[in-house]
């Protein structure tokens, strides 16, 4: 099978098998692209995660695109983002056809209450396994507790917390070359 064939295959899969978005697939972006088909390391997907989150558009499409990059250059790019795309197309247009006809229906309210607390525990996952990897000493802690402070309980935008966070890590890779010269 050709790569760019496997590119999308495997980001049609995620797109198509992943319930709750780019947070939630987080874990299976990993294993696919890490564990399964060896495309980056986990100190790379940690970098195309900060990158992802840090550009606009959904994480996964943003990670997708990546990696179909750095395989296959612009069309595995392309390739690789309309797989994990074009899943969620096609099931959008289904549901948006059927869920008029159905959603007062009690067994569907439902079922849509149970796929969001699925999705919670998702996003949970992602969180616990991005900490485990990308917070590695007390720095990183400090900048964790900021940053879930300066979220929760601010108006400051994702943004300007993003930028903020990643001054403080230059300033701090700063700071220790001047220590250790």
């Amino acid at each position: 099978m050709s790569e760019y064939l496997t590119l999308f295959t495997t980001f049609f899969k995620l797109g198509g098998f992943t319930f709750g978005g780019g947070y939630a697939m987080l874990p299976l972006i990993q294993k696919e692209i890490v564990e399964k088909h060896k495309w980056a390391s986990e100190e790379e997907i940690m970098d195309y995660y900060a990158v992802a989150q840090c550009t606009p558009g959904v994480i996964a499409v943003n990670v997708a695109t990546f990696v179909g990059f750095y395989r296959k250059g612009i069309l595995g790019a392309i390739i690789a983002t309309f797989g994990v795309v074009f899943p969620s197309l096609i099931i959008i247009m289904l549901i948006a056809s059927l869920l008029q006809n159905f959603a007062q229906y009690p067994i569907v309210q439902h079922a849509l209450a149970g796929i969001q607390i699925a999705v919670c525990v998702l996003v949970f996952q992602a969180i616990i396994k991005l900490a485990k990897n990308g917070i590695r000493d007390q720095f990183g802690w400090c900048v964790f507790g900021a940053v879930l402070l300066l979220s929760y309980f601010t108006s400051v935008s994702t943004v300007m917390i993003v930028v903020l966070a990643g001054i403080s890590g230059i300033v701090m890779v700063k700071l220790r070359k001047g220590a250790s010269a």
